[in-house]
């Protein structure tokens, strides 16, 4: 193996995981590249946690012809060189990396100790006693070189296992020069920032055999899985096994209730009768039931002068509400929590701004006072945005509302720091899961009218838990089911059409066109041609990819979602040279791309599922890489970030949850036959507005209308309800 030793002058690049291209001064080299690089400044490649212009270094690599760059040396692992001869190591050790040390004792230490002063130094302390230092100051110094010398060791060992430079910082910021030996005795409990895959393919360079820490760990994380993949928040314990077998390939078959019993005493998990809990989800299921008992238990008065107050406020809005929406109204109002569902069409929108307009007129409130007290939240950032459009108060996300950590991976508004509002309505609570509920529950004071909004029959939250289902189901709470469809016009058939899907019941005939709906049928090989001809026509009428959703159930496939995207943009945003453009992996992102951001970034005002437009991509800048707007919020992406964003002009049905689209197009095909069930199918078709394209088979549609067999999710949230509403003696509010 080539090496070059000298020192490091600048990077060029900086991509993911610590990958560096830089610039290297060549001061020394091994023999078979001499003549080529020495006493010259080449450029190198490789990762590198950390690198510093002070120190010299040996690259271990080969030195090769890219294409494209030219000549590199590219790195395969490195050293830092101590510092030799007298004025390097004087010089080192008055840098500030060494503390205690200036100059005159540095000398001192040298005419003493010799060049092999940092060498005798990390050796023993008790070498710079016969320096004639003093104690307090040799520790400070001996402190500072083993430190150092410690870290780069530690960095070097821990880069190849192969964490990143990102997570070899956080585990040095947590352990510092002990970080080594937490790797070494509890690897997994890096699973909060690193891939619990990558921890465990790290645990068999380390270890030949599965040990308790990794039995344990790989027990931990199948029932993550397992929860995440049902949307159950417990599972049975066979279920459990059989998916490590599956997962980890750990057959521990005769020890196995032994390794449950250690998980649930060191608290971990729980676990009633043969239902095994992540100790998390049992808590936060508890919490829920509990405390929704201590805000109903509450007394709220009747809404004073009610009749004339709805009369005044249906003649200032020009608004008639019938006789289901006014007893909405009034009952929400009088209630601790209300439950509000419906379908679309239904007038949630209505009741919603019907409740904050009677609050605001009964209790005399100013527009401010009304922001002060009243709470408008929503699990997506679009399904928040829209809220706030349509009752012209803010709304917020749920995470940002309790102020979400990136870093702690914690709201701080939290049961130890709450906000005292009088009124709060959440919408689309189908999407909410059990940790984010309860989690709003521990940030809001129990004397407060909650009102949930949502639809029961959408597609459940991606992650544990069927909130809006178990409070309906529990019934202990006010509950109000909005059946009347308030149509747009006499011809407007998607309401309808959504509320039959539902019943699993169409009684309407879907071949025919109506003002806002058509079924196009045609087989698989003539989709992709389809909804490019439909696209093609609308862009020309002069609508645009803001007024266009394209709504599939799968990424996969010949028309999946990936497939989709490649044809959408060429229609929507086509290759231009004033249009800048960079490929990630296969796929292209251009200057004017529709994307869908898929994380959580509070301190960004982003979320997953929100929709923005890339507004410049600067291949050169490290921190403006790529800048995408999120309705008006700018927000600058690394190259590294990129990942949690794809493009938009088509989406999943999940994704499209909590939004509404002025003109949806969905396709229909049997290859989708895995995903073809009536929730889906009722979700994508209630996300049109204005109006819905069907394109395929309608044996598909059919097969999706009446296969009601999503998985049942395994939940005791109304159980729990049902404990704390049976125990009078506690649960009391004042």
């Amino acid at each position: 193996m080539s090496y070059i030793q000298g020192k490091y002058k600048k990077s060029i690049f900086e991509g993911n995981n610590g990958y560096l291209v830089g610039l290297f001064r060549v001061r020394e080299s091994s023999e078979d590249i001499y003549e080529i690089v020495n006493n010259r400044t080449v450029t190198f490649t490789g990762s590198f946690p950390s690198l510093n212009t002070d120190d010299t270094y040996i690259l271990y690599g080969e030195y090769i012809y890219h294409e494209k760059f030219g000549y590199q040396f590219k790195v395969d692992t490195y050293e830092r060189v101590e510092p030799k001869g007298e004025d390097a190591i004087i010089e080192f050790l008055t840098s500030d990396f060494v503390k205690g040390c200036g100059e005159k004792r540095a000398k001192q230490i040298v005419n003493v100790l010799g060049e092999d002063a940092i060498k005798l130094i990390k050796e023993d302390i008790n070498n710079l006693y016969k320096c004639d230092i003093p104690p307090a100051t040799a520790k400070k110094i001996y402190d500072s070189i083993t430190n150092y010398y410690d870290l780069d060791e530690t960095i070097i060992y821990l880069t190849g296992l192969g964490f990143s430079v990102k997570e070899i910082n956080k585990i040095i910021a947590m352990y510092g020069k002990n970080a080594k030996k937490a790797v070494e005795l509890n690897l997994y409990s890096f699973v909060d920032f690193v891939d619990f895959d990558k921890l465990d393919s790290i645990y068999f360079k380390m270890f030949e055999d599965s040990s308790d820490m990794r039995i344990k760990a790989c027990i931990i994380e199948t029932m993550k899985r397992l929860t995440f993949e049902t949307g159950d928040t417990y599972s049975s314990k066979e279920e459990i096994y059989e998916a490590l077998i599956k997962l980890f390939d750990v057959n521990i078959y005769d020890t196995f209730d032994d390794y449950m019993s250690i998980l649930e005493e060191e608290g971990d998990i729980i676990h009633k009768d043969n239902r095994y809990y992540l100790i998390d989800l049992y808590e936060d299921e508890m919490y829920i039931a509990r405390e929704l008992k201590i805000i109903n238990s509450r007394d709220i008065p009747p809404v004073a002068d009610f009749p004339i107050t709805i009369n005044d406020i249906q003649k200032e809005y020009g608004i008639k509400y019938d006789d289901e929406q006014i007893n909405a109204i009034k009952s929400a109002l009088e209630n601790p929590v209300t439950l509000i569902t419906g379908g679309p069409g239904t007038g949630k929108t209505t009741i919603i701004n019907g409740i904050l307009n009677t609050y605001k007129e009964t209790y005399q409130l100013s527009v401010q006072k009304m922001r002060d007290k009243v709470i408008l939240l929503a699990p997506t950032g679009r399904a928040s945005k829209r809220m706030s459009e349509a009752t012209l108060y803010p709304a917020s996300t749920i995470h940002r509302f309790l102020k979400y950590s990136m870093d702690t991976k914690e709201f701080q508004i939290n049961e130890h720091n709450k906000v005292y509002p009088d009124l709060v309505i959440v919408d689309e609570v189908s999407m909410i899961d059990t940790n984010l509920f309860a989690s709003l529950l521990k940030g809001i004071d129990s004397h407060v009218r909650l009102i949930l909004v949502g639809d029961e029959f959408q597609l459940p939250s991606v992650s544990p838990g069927n909130i809006l289902k178990d409070l309906i189901e529990s019934d202990y709470f006010n509950y109000i089911n909005l059946t009347t469809i308030y149509r747009q016009s006499d011809n407007s058939f998607i309401p309808i059409l959504a509320s039959e899907i539902k019943k699993q019941d169409i009684e309407s005939d879907i071949s025919l066109k109506k003002d806002d709906y058509n079924f196009l049928p045609c087989t698989k090989l003539e989709i992709r041609d389809m909804i490019k001809e439909i696209v093609s026509r609308s862009v020309k009428k002069g609508l645009s990819e803001k007024e266009i959703q394209i709504l599939a159930p799968m990424y996969k496939g010949e028309n999946g979602i990936d497939n989709l995207n490649i044809i959408l943009q060429k229609i929507f945003n086509p290759e231009k040279s004033s249009k800048k453009e960079v490929t990630i992996g296969s796929v292209v992102f251009r200057e004017n791309d529709k994307v869908l951001n898929l994380v959580n970034n509070v301190e960004n005002n982003i979320f997953n599922g929100d929709i923005g437009y890339i507004k410049k991509i600067d291949v050169k800048s490290k921190e403006d890489f790529m800048v995408i707007d999120f309705y008006g919020n700018r927000v600058s992406f690394k190259r590294e970030d990129i990942s949690s964003i794809r493009h938009a002009y088509a989406m999943t049905i999940h994704k499209s949850q909590g939004s509404e689209f002025d003109h949806v197009i969905m396709p229909l095909t049997m290859e989708y036959i895995r995903m073809l069930y009536n929730k889906l199918i009722y979700t994508g078709v209630s996300r049109a507005k204005k109006s819905l394209v069907l394109v395929g088979d309608p044996r598909a549609f059919m097969m999706a209308v009446n296969n009601n067999n999503s998985l049942t999710r395994k939940t005791t949230l109304k159980e729990d309800l049902d404990n704390v509403y049976n125990d009078t003696s506690k649960f009391k509010i004042e």
